[in-house]
């Protein structure tokens, strides 16, 4: 039960991050014109890499399944944790949802995930 808490509670407290973030109004840096769109969307790279990555060790620690498995059970949780990010946002004022951000987290994600392949192939620990 505590290698169970151990490996989950980093993924439940990011997920609780995001989600932090997403509610609050008009989030914006304070970066001029395109450098805070830029910013903003390295964020959203930054946080889903994150996710992809705590939420695979947490997957491979507790969970009796392949690498290839758990690669493709973060992406498809990444991405729908992502689209309901989304979906938070669309009740904040100041804030919209965007599919575009959707594929950006998700393109986060795989970087992540591909960080940690490429890890794993060498024969590091992740």
């Amino acid at each position: 039960m505590k290698k169970l808490i151990f490996d989950w509670t980093p993924v439940v407290v990011w997920c609780g991050l995001i989600f932090y973030l997403s509610g609050i109004p008009d989030l914006r840096s304070d970066l001029p014109g395109r450098w805070d769109l830029i910013a903003r969307k390295a964020a959203h790279m930054f946080e889903y890499g994150i996710l992809a990555w705590l939420f695979y060790r947490a997957a491979q620690g507790s969970w009796n399944v392949s690498p290839r498995l758990a690669y493709w059970m973060t992406f498809a949780y990444c991405f729908i944790y992502a689209m309901g990010d989304e979906y938070h946002q669309s009740f904040v004022p100041g804030r919209y949802p965007s599919f575009l951000d959707v594929i950006i987290d998700a393109a986060g994600s795989m970087i992540s995930l591909e960080i940690v392949r490429a890890r794993i192939r060498g024969g590091r620990t992740v």
